[in-house]
């Protein structure tokens, strides 16, 4: 059976030293995260994802979920308990207003909370995951009725939410969506029409269901602008705000996946189903972008979970596995082989994982400082500055978070050899609940594209020069530092890599925008190298900050972990940032070879 422990030392180390997170003490939530808080908060969780969900996760695999023939879904084995358990601990609600009855923590938490439950079991954290972003698609956009009508239930766990967006025909393209919505005189519409691959659109976990609803009113323009966002509850409520009579929605059918099995992907079918406009009018994509952040975020932070969970197999199994000999001698005299963690490519492989996870896992506490900042910053430049630092991130996180994340599975898999192809052990469910994550919420390439031609060119390039000026400041002030000289010389060389390469979409994309497209992919990892090379030169600083002061409060005995952190981030800046110079020399070469050939030469 497969193992997980929470890294919950490391997130402490990210939030008290390398982001010193008790600096914004002055925000909202912030004075209650204390740091004896923080680690209860992060210890519970842990303890609940290793005991409780992680057993569920294989089991959950093999049955699945089970659709009746009156549209029912029940989940599989144990979830239903766990579900309550989850809602009892109040963790969907942690970073939630007050107001309506969450508990007001930073977001922050929330993102290591959900990575913990990402790891333990995918599939599970699915549910309360997609309710989080319709929360807060609700809280952003929903009239003060709706949100007293469906926002302290849902932050206490006891409704969930989806968000309805595919349907057979539009994925990316939302604009030729055909769900239609007529208006009702009460004010409210009737929504007619499909969706598919909708994550938990049906399950016994909770009393009701709230669905969030792309579709187009009657008259409205065609294309993305004539695109309305809609909340429909699969029960329609009492006047007392229970569950009542049954909406006009239901479970068509489940999709049969690849992975996350324990997950309800439903096929949702809206027959006059009742919603209620959420937002305006033709500002459905602005509505529905609200909760796709958030799930891009947290897509990219289940990227990371599989890697973690995936890594520590490997290495469990790396200590354990007796195979061959240390090509520097025995090492194990007393055993016939040697385990095959004294390889150097089998150490080669285990630490490009671990080098990416801790590095992901900053750069997500990182943006999610951010997003608090958004949300609860005094001063409209912090906001501004943290929005900024949020659009242009988001992409990069989700598609090279979950693209390595992916490739990480893998590369723990092999690690097992044959052992790693059998079901037994674990990896091939790790690799294929994975898979997923870099198709959904849009597929990485429509991140990338994003990224190079929205989010680069926004307000006049103002974000990506933020980032630029914020990397080369750190660069400079510890360019003095010898002991900081293995982080900061090959940082500074990938950040040129990085500039050369947006200078070169600057003079060759504009009138040829197949050279943006065709390098698109490269400059998303390009830029994820960058920000990931730069969490680890900021945490890397702060380890040797702690080992200059054993004495220092919490540096005691943090002796060990803070070495290996400057051995693994040398590791990185050694071994995986110079591959920067290679994605420039594919993006400079442009989209000749990419575009020529004719399409039946495929």
């Amino acid at each position: 059976m497969p193992i997980y422990k929470a890294p919950v030392e490391d997130a402490q180390f990210l939030l008290n030293d390398v982001f010193h997170v008790e600096r914004y003490s002055n925000l909202p939530g912030f004075a209650d995260a204390t740091p004896d808080l923080v680690e209860a908060v992060l210890g519970e969780a842990g303890k609940f994802c290793e005991q409780v969900l992680l057993p569920l996760n294989r089991t959950g695999d093999q049955e699945g979920c089970k659709r009746a023939a009156d549209g029912s879904v029940t989940t599989p084995t144990g979830f239903k308990d766990a579900f309550k358990q989850l809602v009892e601990g109040g963790w969907i609600g942690i970073s939630a207003p007050p107001e309506f009855g969450g508990q007001g923590l930073p977001m922050l938490m929330t993102q290591l909370v959900n990575e913990f439950l990402s790891s333990a079991n995918l599939s599970f954290a699915m549910y309360p995951g997609l309710t989080q972003g319709a929360i807060a698609a609700l809280i952003a956009h929903g009239t003060d009725q709706i949100k007293a009508a469906y926002l302290p239930k849902m932050i206490a766990g006891e409704w969930t939410g989806t968000m309805n967006l595919t349907e057979p025909h539009c994925g990316t393209d939302l604009g030729l969506l055909r769900t239609k919505a007529a208006k009702q005189p009460d004010g409210s519409y009737k929504i007619t029409g499909t969706k598919i691959f909708i994550s938990a659109g049906e399950h016994d976990l909770a009393a009701n269901i709230i669905h969030l609803v792309l579709a187009r009113i009657e008259g409205a323009p065609e294309g993305t602008r004539g695109i309305s966002l809609f909340v429909a509850p699969k029960f329609l409520l009492n006047g007392d705000g229970s569950p009542g009579a049954r909406n006009a929605l239901s479970c068509g059918s489940l999709e049969e996946k690849m992975g996350i099995h324990g997950n309800a992907t439903c096929v949702m079918n809206y027959d006059g189903a009742t919603g209620w406009l959420l937002g305006d009018e033709n500002r459905g994509l602005h509505a529905m972008f609200t909760m796709m952040n958030e799930a891009r975020l947290g897509v990219g932070v289940q990227g990371l979970a599989m890697s973690e969970v995936a890594y520590q197999n490997a290495v469990n199994y790396a200590k354990e596995r007796l195979q061959g000999r240390a090509l520097t001698g025995a090492k194990a005299k007393d055993k016939p082989a040697d385990p095959i963690i004294v390889h150097p490519d089998v150490r080669r492989t285990l630490m490009t994982i671990k080098s990416f996870n801790e590095a992901a896992r900053a750069l997500v506490i990182w943006t999610a400082i951010a997003s608090d900042l958004d949300r609860r910053g005094t001063h409209e430049k912090i906001r501004q500055a943290a929005d900024d630092h949020m659009g242009l991130l988001t992409p990069v996180i989700k598609g090279v978070l979950t693209d390595q994340g992916f490739a990480n599975t893998v590369l723990a898999q092999q690690m097992f050899g044959g052992h790693g192809y059998i079901a037994e052990h674990g990896m091939e469910q790790f690799v294929r609940d994975a898979r997923i994550t870099m198709m959904y919420e849009g597929a990485n390439g429509i991140q990338a594209l994003d990224l190079v031609g929205r989010k680069l060119p926004k307000d006049g390039g103002r974000a990506l020069q933020a980032f630029f000026a914020e990397v080369q400041g750190f660069i400079k002030e510890k360019s003095a530092d010898a002991a900081m000289k293995p982080y900061v010389e090959p940082l500074g060389k990938a950040l040129g890599h990085l500039q050369q390469a947006t200078m070169w979409f600057m003079a060759n994309a504009m009138g040829k925008p197949d050279n943006a497209g065709a390098g698109s992919t490269d400059y998303m990892h390009m830029f994820g190298l960058c920000a990931l090379g730069y969490m680890w030169a900021r945490m890397a600083a702060a380890a040797q900050e702690k080992l200059k002061d054993k004495l220092k409060s919490g540096a005691n005995g943090a002796e060990a972990r803070m070495n290996a952190k400057l051995v693994t981030g040398r590791f990185f800046m050694e071994r995986l940032l110079p591959e920067t110079a290679a994605q420039l020399a594919r993006i400079t070469s442009g989209a000749a070879s990419t575009m020529e050939l004719a399409a039946e030469q495929f």
